[in-house]
């Protein structure tokens, strides 16, 4: 009897390897290699779907003859769904929805399905909840359920055999860590049974032109469970993000082949399930009537729409012998680098302060956008001077003192004038060359400029 071969595949990166080593050589992580072992008649099965347009072509054509039209699109019902997958959905596409236990996954693609299947042929398959449970969720968010067709199954090739009697124009698939292909000898989730169950149902939404929902895991650090190979195997990947003390959820598409990434979808957890929130500036503005010191208003920049926020920094005389600085929605070593930067070049010493800054809302501002208004915060925190309601600042700052301009600083300041901001300070770079009346624009090249600024507003 012949000798069954065993690989070793890294549930990192997805490098297999005919024997186990410590570190994987491709993304250099430890332990991550996990036996699997090939079925003998997998690799010889040839698996087609037919019955379906727009099949996959196998001609070889030049790259000039490639057809340059745009890929035809059907909206999902939601604009900000629509906004993140890069303007709709696409046929053929394959979408993999991650998100921590109850950020709302089956919720939104269940409304997303269900409002869809009065339109077109939609399939359900659900792996890890029974048929009554999610029509007991449909029913108490009042969803249409007539027309969306249910499928409670976990073996793939089942899956896609019933899939081509429908022929559904949309499938969603909850979820990839529990479905099985019979032909592994692995458990449901492992890396093996992962990376073959993502390889069919992509396989056959590309010769079927469906449009896939995979719904997929994460670990506690927030990343997508499985093989790194999964992430490359789908078009476009998107996170449902979500605080445990904030009824807002976050969606955020981290890869995508038909639109941008770093998008941004903002939706409200209500009884009857989410809601699109088609104006997020409105939700981080919600401030104090009273004035506060160390609180002021910066817009930063979201994939192609700028976002305002408010940022509150707290300064306070240390009791210990090591001041703690603690940043929540920016990074802490670049608020350590500013408050060097002010020190050295500002002549504000904050050595023997506790320095604590927030981002309201939850919200992390990722880009250097965020600098300028994180300094003139802690300032008039340490000075407790509250700064004007109507004030907004945005700018990078550079290690010299010097205020740098940040992407789309026009935009930002429109955004800005449109929620009734009258004064802002920003780069001189990002200087507007029209201002509209009864806005005073301050564009500043250093900090020197900035103190001088604050020291003159009431």
């Amino acid at each position: 009897m012949a000798k069954q071969k065993i690989a070793f595949v890294c549930s990192e990166c997805g490098a297999d390897y005919t024997k186990w080593q410590g570190q994987c050589s491709e993304c250099k992580a430890w332990n991550t290699l996990k036996e699997f072992k090939p079925s003998a008649g997998s690799k010889s099965r040839s698996v087609s779907f037919e019955g379906y347009a727009g099949s996959l072509s196998q001609t070889v054509t030049s790259l000039s003859e490639v057809d340059l039209s745009e890929q035809p699109r059907f909206t999902t019902g939601m604009s900000e769904f629509d906004r993140v997958l890069g303007g709709g959905l696409v046929k053929g596409s394959a979408v993999l929805v991650g998100g921590h236990p109850g950020a709302g996954k089956s919720t939104l693609l269940l409304q997303t399905m269900c409002h869809l299947s009065e339109s077109m042929n939609a399939l359900y398959v659900t792996g890890e909840e029974s048929l009554q449970q999610v029509a007991m969720r449909a029913q108490r968010l009042n969803l249409p359920m007539q027309n969306l067709q249910m499928l409670s199954e976990t073996n793939v090739e089942a899956i896609c055999q019933t899939a081509q009697e429908l022929k559904p124009a949309i499938m969603v698939v909850d979820s990839i860590q529990v479905m099985h292909v019979p032909d592994i000898e692995s458990a449901p989730g492992s890396v093996s049974q992962v990376r073959e169950a993502a390889a069919w149902l992509t396989r056959f939404a590309k010769q079927t032109g469906t449009a896939l929902f995979i719904v997929g895991h994460v670990t506690k650090d927030g990343s997508l469970a499985g093989p790194k190979v999964l992430e490359h195997m789908i078009d476009c990947s998107i996170m449902l993000e979500s605080s445990s003390d904030s009824r807002f959820r976050t969606l955020r598409g981290i890869k995508n082949r038909f639109g941008a990434v770093n998008e941004l979808g903002v939706f409200a957890m209500l009884d009857m399930g989410l809601k699109e929130v088609k104006n997020p500036s409105s939700i981080f503005l919600s401030r104090e009537s009273a004035d506060a010191p160390g609180s002021v208003v910066t817009v930063f920049w979201e994939g192609t729409r700028p976002i305002l926020v408010e940022m509150q920094a707290l300064v306070d005389e240390s009791q210990m012998g090591y001041p703690k600085r603690v940043a929540v929605g920016q990074d802490s070593n670049r608020m350590s680098m500013l408050l060097a930067v002010l020190n050295r070049h500002g002549g504000v010493f904050t050595g023997d302060q506790d320095v604590f800054l927030n981002v309201v809302g939850g919200v992390r501002i990722a880009e250097t956008s965020g600098d300028l208004p994180a300094l003139v915060s802690i300032l008039s925190s340490l000075k407790n001077k509250a700064l004007p309601k109507d004030l907004v600042v945005f700018g990078e700052v550079g290690l010299s003192g010097e205020i740098r301009p940040v992407p789309s600083g026009q935009e930002r300041l429109k955004e800005a004038v449109k929620h009734s901001f009258k004064r802002a300070i920003i780069p001189f770079g990002n200087k507007p060359k029209t201002i509209d009346p009864g806005v005073k624009v301050w564009s500043v090249k250093n900090l020197q400029e900035v103190l001088g600024i604050l020291r003159e507003l009431d």
